[in-house]
């Protein structure tokens, strides 16, 4: 009999993909957060909308789908309804909704604090009813002046205002049997992250007596208890007094506690009850019910169904979540990393181009080569964080130049002669990449910080960043090439960093702070410093002249021969002078000796400085406010530039949120607000604008990859 293999191979595989569709069809699904059961349903979130399902487990319903989230539902006594913390309107406000579904409805309106923090949680978050089915109860910021002072309320399911319970602060909270008492915890910290605390902030639980307005501590110990729900006798709760988050049960007639679940892998996450005798949580991101009288817990097997559209491939715009940005060395083309990809765009004319395409990776930190030909980046392409190299027209895949990262890398910089690439990571460590042989040094390595304010000296043979000493104030250092030698060369009695240097060699220009002028409290007798940067320059030889010698108005006394001269004959208004640039030097040498003592304040006044850079005859750099909690600052962050002959300062740009300058000094490429925008890098620059519109920005994205590197990468 003659068979066909093609055939049968097809029809095999079929089969297994119908196979692999079922089980993925009836799987278990992880992430089901916040549970709630009444009878025999629970009630879950899951991707930010609230979800229903037989608590013997199968097949999930949807209940809310609004694009904002939903979550801690919680069911009434009766269980025709589901109130939960929900944000239709922009904030969380309290909901309530038929049990069968329908049209959710609103009962609380005041404005909810936040965005809050992630360790803050939310806002008016829902933690039950009251035994009549009538009120329910929810913990909200509404009366408190600092975020760990919360206050749990009540508001009537027909709605009317919220009325406050008489604890002065409360987190968590469930009522006795009777409704006479209400167990509670004073603080809430659900939602921290940090492992077996035990300082003082950690959760009490106590039981208020709501005639009396007397309360009485239950638990004692230093860890954590938390999630209280009252059964019958007895309160159960959470808590990490093992080292993991399980529950426990306290006898209110006895006064004995007793652990109930003994799980060392995972901890038990936001348990909850029906006050009769099951309780739900979470374990290992599903759900498990426990039967309060015989402490026995059982898996629930829950299928969220999921038509796969989070999971579909599509191509989206990156140009509004750019994160760092460049120039090539002569300004004709924008750099940027945004959403994972590094492209390159005209500042005119021609195409954007999308150097990486990787929707696995997180590329970022790109850097141009000074010959224009290459660009280096960071990537985590292989899993860890390594540098990479990749031509400018996109003509080859990337290629990885080092291997064995262990920690996030920062910002690759090009030695001006195109041979090294100085990087730094983490830990605070600075590598050095030579490209001909690949050979990778590390040349500084701080265990008090990160390092990433280094940067090449003209011919490449210096490098120069900060590094925090023992007193945590950070000094200049200098590595040489020629004798892979550091070298410190300012002290240690202030915050001395951000170097750049002289493109003549003579110079290098550093920020401190030195100016202390602390500003009084109008409040409180205390003070804070604003303003308290210096900007200074470094001789780097003894024959190097003063940057800035005293100024004086002399007379100029001609000599007899000079005076018979006739007067040269002046040039014509339209044709000034053009100003000769002075060439680097071929060779670049630093006199070690005696350097800390070779400075000289540049003449500006003290202020908050940020962002030096040089070019021949001036420097760059960022001013603004000191910052505010709760407003803007008192003046808008602005770029300026220094003439160092003249002595005079110039604003070039304002509403600055940072910006790059080519290698060649012409230009320089401004964020300003969510526009990007080039000028010339001269006093008068601020005449040049060219906007750099980044529409072209533009990723492929494949979201299973991406959740796999963003796993990965936290």
């Amino acid at each position: 009999m003659f068979i066909n293999h093609s055939s049968s191979y097809f029809r095999a595989a079929a089969l297994v993909a119908v196979a692999l569709f079922v089980s993925s069809a009836n799987a278990q699904t992880k992430l089901l957060r916040f549970p709630d059961i009444r009878g025999d349903r629970v009630v879950f979130t899951y991707g930010g909308d609230l979800w229903i399902a037989p608590s013997s487990g199968g097949t999930a319903t949807h209940l809310t789908s609004h694009p904002g989230v939903e979550l801690f539902a919680k069911f009434s006594p009766d269980g025709k309804w589901i109130a939960f913390t929900g944000q239709y309107d922009g904030d969380e406000q309290v909901y309530v909704i038929p049990t069968t579904g329908g049209e959710p409805r609103q009962l609380t309106f005041y404005p909810a604090r936040g965005p809050l923090p992630p360790r803050w949680g939310w806002d008016n978050q829902v933690y039950g009813w009251s035994k009549d089915g009538k009120r329910i109860i929810f913990r909200s910021l509404r009366d408190s002046w600092s975020l760990p002072i919360a206050r749990l309320y009540s508001v009537s399911v027909d709605g009317g205002p919220a009325e406050p319970l008489p604890m002065p602060t409360a987190g968590s909270g469930d009522y006795s049997p009777s409704g006479a008492e209400i167990v509670y915890s004073p603080q809430s910290r659900d939602f921290r992250t940090e492992k077996r605390y035990g300082g003082g902030q950690a959760n009490a639980l106590y039981i208020f007596d709501l005639k009396t307005n007397f309360a009485k501590r239950v638990t004692e110990g230093p860890r954590a208890t938390r999630d209280p729900m009252w059964i019958g006798d007895t309160i159960f709760f959470n808590s990490d007094r093992d080292g993991h988050f399980n529950l426990y049960a306290y006898n209110v007639s006895s006064g004995k506690t007793t652990q109930v679940t003994t799980n060392k892998q995972w901890d038990v996450r936001w348990p909850s009850s029906d006050n009769e005798g099951q309780i739900v949580y979470e374990l290992n991101g599903e759900l498990q019910v426990m039967d309060a009288r015989s402490r026995k817990s059982t898996p629930i097997s829950i299928n969220v169904p999921d038509e796969g559209i989070a999971r579909r491939p599509s191509r989206v715009f990156a140009g509004n979540l750019i994160e760092s940005f460049n120039l090539s060395p002569k300004g004709e083309r924008a750099l940027f990393a945004a959403r994972g990809d590094i492209f390159t765009a005209p500042i005119e004319k021609g195409p954007t181009r999308n150097l990486t395409h990787s929707s696995g990776a997180h590329d970022k930190w790109p850097s141009w080569s000074p010959d224009g030909s290459q660009i280096a980046f960071i990537s985590d392409l292989s899993g860890e964080e390594e540098l990479y190299l990749v031509p400018q027209d996109g003509s080859k895949p990337p290629e990885r130049l080092t291997t064995g990262g262990t920690a996030m890398r920062y910002s690759p910089e090009w030695a001006p002669d195109g041979k090294r690439i100085a990087f730094s990571d983490k830990d605070g460590t600075v590598y050095i990449l030579t490209l001909a042989d690949r050979k990778l040094v590390e040349i500084a390595d701080s265990p008090r910080g990160q390092i990433r304010d280094y940067a090449w000296s003209t011919r490449g043979n210096f490098l120069a960043f900060s590094m925090p000493n023992d007193n945590q104030f950070t000094s200049i250092y200098i590595w040489s090439a020629a004798d892979n030698k550091l070298h410190r060369v300012t002290d240690d009695m202030f915050n001395s960093y951000n170097p750049a240097w002289d493109p003549q060699g003579n110079y290098l220009y550093y920020l401190s702070d030195r100016e202390f002028s602390p500003q009084i409290s109008n409040i409180e007798f205390n003070y804070a410093t604003n303003r308290p940067t210096y900007i200074y320059a470094m001789t780097l030889r003894k024959d190097v002249k003063h940057p800035f010698p005293p100024e004086s108005d002399e007379v100029a006394v001609a000599k007899s021969d000079e005076a018979a001269k006739p007067a040269a004959s002046p040039l014509p208004t339209d044709q000034p002078k053009p100003e000769a640039t002075p060439k680097p030097p071929p060779t670049m040498s630093i006199d070690f000796e005696g350097i800390e003592n070779r400075v000289a304040r540049v003449p500006l006044p003290a202020d908050n400085y940020g962002g030096l850079s040089a070019k021949t005859g001036h420097i760059l750099y960022g001013t603004g406010s000191a910052p505010y909690y709760g407003r803007q600052g008192d003046r808008p962050n602005a770029l300026k530039i220094y003439s160092i002959k003249d002595r005079k300062e110039t604003t070039l740009v304002d509403d600055v949120r940072g910006y790059t300058m080519s290698d060649d000094g012409s230009k320089i490429l401004v964020a300003q607000g969510a526009a990007f925008n080039l000028y010339d890098a001269t006093p008068q620059g601020d005449r040049t604008r060219k906007p750099v519109a980044p529409t072209g920005l533009y990723v492929d994205r494949v979201p299973a990859e991406e959740w796999n590197q963003i796993f990965n990468e936290v």
